[in-house]
This record gives C-alpha cells, structure tokens and sequence, in this order.
C-alpha cells in the first residue's frame, strides 16, 4: 500500500511528515510576521503614530530579514551545517522575539523585537530550499512548493481570523504573547521527526558554488529582480491592507479581519491548485521550462487587476477585483520556488535562495516605508495600488525574459569553496 502510494504521489512517508514539518514552520513564520499589521490601529492609537512612523515600523522586520539573506550568512549557514538545527534555531529566535513585542513599552522596543524577529526568520527560506533541493523529488517540488506557499499564505489567514479574535478579547500584547509561545512548542516535534526525514545532512563534500558564480548567472539575476517585484505586491497587502480597508474603505474591524482572511485564503487555494496543475503537466511530457515560467508569468501579469480596486466606489466590485487579484498572483507563488531550487541544484539551493530572498525582500521596505508615505502626501492609498500593480507587471517581464531555461546550472567544480 506505501508503495502504490509513494508511485502516485512522488514522494516517500519520511518526504510528507518532513514537508508536514515545514509547512507548520512556515504557518507560524507568516503569522508571526503578518499579525503587526492587525494590530496597527490601536499601536496607532496607543502610541500616536504618524503615518511615516508606522511604515517605518512595519519595515523593521525586513531590513535584519533582507539583509542577513542579502549579505548571504543565512545561506551560508543553511548550506554548512545541519539544517534541522539552524530552521529550529531561527524558529525558536522569532518566537522569541514575538512575546518581547507583547511586552514592549514604546515604538523603539517594537522595532528591536522586529529587527530580531527578521533575524530568526532569515534563515527559513534558505533552509527549506536546501531540504527541497535535496529531499524532494523534481517532478513533485510544484505541490510541495505549493504548499508550502500555502502554508504562508494560511498563516495570515488564520492569524487574522484568530489575531482579530484576541486582540479584541484580549488586547494587542496578549495577542503577540501567546502566538510567540506556540511558535516555541513546534520545536518539540521538530527535532525529533528531522532526524528521520533526512534533514539534518551537510553539502555534499563540503563544498558549495560561491557567490561570485551564483551572480555570474543571467538567470539569478532574473529570480532576484523578479521575487523582489512579486513581493512588493505580497507584502504590499499583508502590511497595509487591513489599514486600507479600516480607513479608506470604512469597513468595521470585524468586516475587514474576515476580507483580509479571505484574501489570504484566496491565494493559498490558488497555489495549491497551480502547483497540482503543474506537476501533472510536466508528468505528462512538458517542459518544466514552458510550464514553470508561464505560471509564474501569467500570474504575475493577471495579478495587475488590483489596480482598479482603489477607484471602484461600489464596494463588492472592489472586493472581487481584490481576490481576484489574489488569486492570480497565487498562481505565480505556487512555482517561483521550483524554478530556484531546480536551478541552483542541491549544490547551491542555500545561498542562492539566500540572496534572492534578500533581495526579495527588500521589497518589504520599499512596501512598508513607500505606502506609508504616499498615503501622507497624497491623503488616499489609490496612487499605493498604482505602483503595486506597474511593480508586478515588471515582475511578470523579469520571470520570462531575464530567467532561461528551467534547468541545473552546471556548476564549474574547480570554482567549488567552503
């Protein structure tokens, strides 16, 4: 009976419960992350915040988060030494600094606690590239990836619903309190199915592409550019739309936890039927090249009907334009990964993800800081969704232009370092 069910689905028991892992890992990544921008208005209101200093606020988080992937020592730590221990260190960093935000007493220890929370969370992406590179299948990485990204997009989701539910129950401190402490308990079961699943091997002998080659290649610039792009539009919505809808739109606080969540729902759905669909095509004879970028392509370019949503005055207009949006540019998150990991190999799936995640998320303070101060100057989030839909669709050219062919670089191996 394994047997059949590992010939139909790719993938070994020991491949599920580690994949199950993850996708819980990055459930708490993106809850612990997103739930800040839940609690805006009353850290507003508690603090007096401007604008300015709330985007500045929301655009802590990345820069410890970028950065350290950027400077590639999140790479360089999940391609050098067990896996399972870095993913499990970073996870227990970010819960950590999850409860200091319930505790913090002025807008400087909000920061502090999101400088830290973006350090822990760094190393996630370059982890799970690595695992993915080396313990899942090719021909299975379009669902694994898939839900993965749906796991992060049913963070939000879920965390919204129950953010909402606790921040009016309970405030906005309790709220970070007892997320931090559930991020701690994953821990236990972590480390003791890891070691199983395979997690915890090093590169093989020792040694990896460098950076210098990684940047060599026309392709990683392509991913950089491009993840950098699709993530304005990601954290576009996950840092500001609650505040959008709240003041632009009018909605209560309950109407607009339950749109948010939806929105997040939306794209998780999304992803995972792009991702089936994907596999399946390439199981039955295409190209992962032609499959894997016109995905990705096609739902970053449909992703650009957020543009109308700002104007449209009737209100359930604007809300299908929204999920629409999302659920298109779910369709790109469910491949952008598989491209990556397919591409840098086994060899190089750490630091390269390392640096197009930091880059990437550049983005989230380009996001953050940006709409914030559109929004002061102009009084009104419509020229916010401008800039997020003319990124996006620049997003959809890098994918198809910049990337070649969906194939591992051959790396040269006298160029190989530790």
């Amino acid at each position: 009976m394994s047997r059949n069910r590992e010939a139909a689905t790719g993938m070994t028991a020991a491949q599920w419960t580690l994949l199950a892992m993850l996708i819980a890992s990055i459930f708490l990544n993106y809850i612990d992350r997103s739930n800040l921008s839940l609690a805006v208005p009353s850290i507003e209101h508690e603090f007096s915040l401007s604008p300015i200093q709330t985007g500045r606020m929301l655009g802590a988080f990345f820069w410890t988060y970028a950065l350290l992937q950027l400077f590639g020592i999140a790479g360089w730590f999940a391609d050098r030494f067990s896996v399972s221990l870095i993913l499990g260190a970073g996870l227990f960093l970010w819960s950590v600094a999850t409860v200091m935000t319930g505790f913090a007493a002025t807008l400087s220890g909000i920061i502090a606690a999101r400088l830290l929370l973006g350090a822990g969370e760094s190393v996630a992406y370059p982890c799970y590239s690595r695992i993915f590179a080396s313990d899942i299948p090719a021909h299975s990485r379009g669902k694994a990836n898939a839900l993965l990204d749906a796991g992060s997009k049913l963070g939000p989701a879920v965390g919204t619903a129950l953010g909402g539910f606790l921040l009016t129950q309970f405030g906005w401190r309790n709220l970070f309190i007892v997320l931090g402490v559930a991020g701690i308990l994953w821990l236990v079961p972590w480390f003791q199915w890891s070691s199983r699943a395979g997690a915890s091997c090093a590169a093989p002998s020792g040694l990896c592409p460098g950076f210098q080659q990684i940047l060599r290649q026309r392709s990683a610039w392509g991913t950089f550019l491009g993840h950098f792009c699709g993530n304005y539009f990601w954290f576009f919505l996950l840092t500001w739309l609650p505040d959008y809808l709240v003041k632009e739109r009018g909605f209560t606080m309950g109407v607009t936890v339950r749109i948010t969540s939806l929105a997040f729902l939306t794209i998780a759905t999304a992803t995972l039927i792009a991702g089936w669909v994907s596999d399946r095509l390439i199981a039955a004879g295409i190209s992962q090249t032609r499959v894997r970028k016109s995905v990705v392509v096609c739902g970053l370019a449909f992703s650009t009907v957020i543009l109308p949503v700002a104007v449209v005055h009737n209100q359930t207009i604007a809300v299908t334009l929204l999920l629409l949006s999302c659920a298109s540019f779910g369709t790109f998150t469910s491949n952008h990964w598989a491209i990556t990991q397919t591409l840098a190999g086994p060899l190089a799936a750490g630091r390269w993800t390392s640096l197009q995640n930091g880059i990437g998320n550049l983005s989230g303070v380009a996001a953050s800081w940006l709409t914030g101060f559109v929004v002061e100057h102009t009084l009104s989030f419509a020229m916010a969704f401008v800039v997020a839909a003319v990124i996006v669709l620049a997003g959809a050219l890098l994918w198809g232009l910049a990337v070649g062919p969906v194939q591992q670089v051959q790396w040269a191996e006298r160029e190989l370092v530790v």
